[in-house]
C-alpha cells in the first residue's frame, strides 16, 4: 500500500496566499530550495482543476523551468475539464476522487497533492492522508489572506514524524494525521 503526502505551504495564520504578497511571501530561501531540489520525484501527483490550470500555465510558457514536476506522472481530478490535457503526462479523472486515490493507493506508486485545496480537505476526511507536511512562512496574513488552508476541515489530531528549519525563519513540520469524530473526551 502507497503513501499519500498532502504538501502545503501556509503563513503562520493558515492562509495559502495574500493578495498583494509574492509567492513564498518573498522569504524563501537557498536552503529550502536546496530541500525542494533534493525531495524524492517517485511519485504520482495529485491535483484540481485550478491547480492544473495555473501550473500547466507556467509549463506551457517555457517561462518557468517546472523540472521533475514536468516529467512526473500527473492525475487531475475535474468533472468541467475536457480532454485532451496539455501539460505532458497528466491524465484527466473525474470519477470521484476518493474512490480513484484509494484504488491508486493499493497500486503502491506515493501519492503527492500540489495545492488543490479542496481535494486535499476531500482526501483527508476520507482517511486516506498518510502523512502532512507544512512549511510555515513567519508572516500574518490577517488583512490580506485568502485560500485559508484548514476552512472546513475535520477535527484532525496530528502526531509529528519531522521537522526542519530552513534559512532561519521557515518550518517545516511533518505529521501523521488522524481524522477525529470531536474533540478527545466528548460523548458520542
Amino acid at each position: 500500500m502507497s503513501e499519500l503526502t498532502v504538501d502545503v505551504i501556509t503563513s503562520l495564520d493558515g492562509y495559502g496566499a495574500a493578495e498583494g504578497w509574492p509567492g513564498f511571501w518573498g522569504m524563501e530561501g537557498p536552503e529550502y530550495f536546496e530541500w525542494m531540489a533534493n525531495e524524492p520525484t517517485d511519485y504520482t501527483v495529485l491535483m484540481g482543476r485550478k491547480t492544473y490550470e495555473l501550473m500547466s500555465g507556467f509549463a506551457g510558457t517555457g517561462e518557468e523551468d517546472l523540472g521533475p514536476l514536468d516529467r512526473l506522472p500527473k492525475v487531475v481530478f475535474s468533472s468541467t475539464l475536457s480532454e485532451p490535457l496539455t501539460w505532458q503526462n497528466t491524465q484527466l479523472v473525474s470519477g470521484d476522487a476518493v474512490e480513484v486515490v484509494r484504488a491508486m493507493k493499493k497500486d503502491g506508486t506515493a501519492l503527492h497533492t500540489l495545492g488543490s485545496l479542496s481535494l486535499c480537505r476531500t482526501l483527508l476526511t476520507a482517511g486516506l492522508v498518510d502523512r502532512y507536511r507544512v512549511v510555515v512562512f513567519p508572516v500574518v496574513n490577517g488583512a490580506t489572506g485568502y485560500d485559508n488552508i484548514y476552512t472546513d476541515w475535520p477535527d484532525v489530531r496530528l502526531d509529528l514524524l519531522d521537522h526542519r528549519v530552513f534559512d532561519g525563519r521557515l518550518q517545516m513540520l511533518e505529521y501523521r494525521p488522524t481524522v477525529l469524530d470531536g474533540p478527545p473526551g466528548a460523548p458520542a
